[in-house]
């Protein structure tokens, strides 16, 4: 399929996308999306009557504990019938998805490997290293600010007047927070072999450097291991070419699945706020295309032009990781030495997830702003800070954005539970951030092999 097709077949199944699963919702699964809603909302009146009760022991508080239980297993059981009647399209999202986790582990061992090994000396490395988290540092203050002062100009929380919830109401997200031991366990492998099959990048990256720099400290006996490897990584690539073929077909699903289950009705009702966010990641976009600019020159744009479809992809998907290998293979074609790509763009899915970062301080604060909780500019810095170093390393955390919100939220008393505002539109707002993260991490591979005086 060639390039320009492909970009072509992925918009057209964007579009056939969103009409099918506005007519499966309006047409095949209605009723079953109104039994959950309906469920929903006796949950929610149920909580709020239970927060009024002192005393957990009378029976009328009895009473409607039993009829949130029977609320929650109507909620349950259509959720699973609507998951079934969704299965064909979440299945073709899910093979795709799949597939290129099948290639992200090895083409990350065997690219890093081959471009550690022929960068040579543990200094140079170094010195790659160093400046890539540098660029890493700096965007990731960036983005988070950004969020900060675009949430504090449009202020979207302050239209919702909610009061505050019950301590024991929570949104039913596993907050986490990663601890010195967890972080260190999290980047140091036990097994590589492990690392692999649960494509634990940061790991694999761990390793890969120790294994590159190991071969080309053996002189010539490296050289077999680094050709051979080199091929393998070429097979991979290979491959990479006919999965590719499947994207639009999985964008296809996905975008069915999203608009299916929720409606076009919530992008209606949160028209404002998703506006005001996708406005917010356009600004950071232009910072990032600048900075790109300010290193790359005209060529910046010529970058934008080879990762489009990986944009897109990303975008349909609500996934970055699905376009690693397609965006390694673009950024060799743009002029970027493998050694460099190599290295800096699985540190990047790691490190340097710009959309998610914003994001994070935008859902934070919109969270406060509905509760009417005031945080000061010198709380909101302490936030900011907090969710830089909190996010790091959780990459590979399902809706890891959101995980670590929750974990932020609760150490400024703000409730977790406002997490349930954003559930229902999370899949739209990740779909933006996916694509940020891969613009992120391209124009940073880019820029960091001009530096190196490695791009043809």
């Amino acid at each position: 399929m060639q390039k320009s097709n492909l970009t072509l077949f992925i918009f057209i199944a964007l579009i056939l996308g969103v009409v099918a699963g506005y007519f499966y919702n309006s047409y095949v699964i209605k009723a079953i999306n109104v039994q959950i809603n309906s469920a929903e909302t006796n949950i929610k009146s149920i909580d709020y009557q239970s927060a009024g009760f002192t005393d957990t022991t009378s029976v009328a508080y009895s009473l409607l504990k039993k009829q949130r239980i029977a609320e929650v297993g109507i909620r349950n059981k259509n959720n699973s019938v609507r998951e079934d009647k969704l299965e064909g399209f979440n299945l073709l999202s899910d093979i795709f998805i799949r597939l290129i986790k099948m290639i992200v582990a090895p083409l990350v061992f065997t690219t890093l490997v081959v471009g550690v090994a022929k960068v040579g000396d543990i200094k140079s490395v170094g010195r790659i290293g160093g400046k890539t988290l540098l660029w890493f540092l700096a965007a990731t203050l960036v983005s988070l600010l950004i969020g900060m002062l675009m949430v504090n100009l449009f202020e979207p929380g302050t239209a919702m007047h909610i009061a505050l919830p019950d301590g024991h109401v929570t949104s039913g997200i596993e907050k986490t927070s990663l601890s010195l031991k967890d972080f260190a366990a999290h980047v140091v492998p036990r097994s590589f072999f492990e690392a692999m099959a649960n494509n634990e990048i940061l790991q694999i990256v761990v390793f890969s450097l120790l294994f590159g720099i190991g071969t080309a400290s053996i002189g010539k006996m490296g050289e077999v291991v680094i050709k051979a490897l080199d091929a393998i990584a070429h097979v991979i690539l290979k491959i990479t070419g006919y999965v590719m073929m499947l994207a639009p077909l999985a964008v296809f699903g996905a975008i069915t699945a999203i608009v299916a289950k929720q409606g076009l009705g919530i992008l209606t009702t949160y028209a404002v706020f998703i506006g005001e966010f996708y406005l917010s990641l356009i600004i950071l976009w232009a910072v990032i295309l600048l900075g790109g600019f300010w290193v790359l020159k005209k060529r910046v744009f010529t970058l934008l032009g080879h990762i489009k479809d990986a944009m897109l992809i990303a975008f349909g998907t609500s996934t970055s990781e699905s376009v690693y290998p397609k965006l390694l293979l673009e950024l060799e074609r743009f002029g970027c030495n493998n050694k460099i790509v190599s290295f800096v763009l699985p540190l990047g899915y790691s490190f340097n997830l710009d959309g998610g970062m914003m994001y994070m301080t935008f859902a934070s604060l919109f969270i406060a702003q509905a509760y009417n909780i005031h945080l000061s500019f010198a709380q909101q810095l302490i936030m900011l800070l907090t969710l830089m170093l909190s996010s790091k390393g959780v990459a590979g955390i399902p809706r890891a954005a959101l995980v670590v919100v929750a974990a932020t939220l609760s150490m400024f008393n703000i409730p977790e539970a406002g997490l349930a505002l954003l559930i229902g539109i999370d899949p739209f707002l990740d779909m933006g951030r996916s694509a940020t993260n891969v613009l992120g991490n391209a124009v940073a591979s880019a820029a960091i092999s001009k530096w190196e005086g490695e791009l043809r």
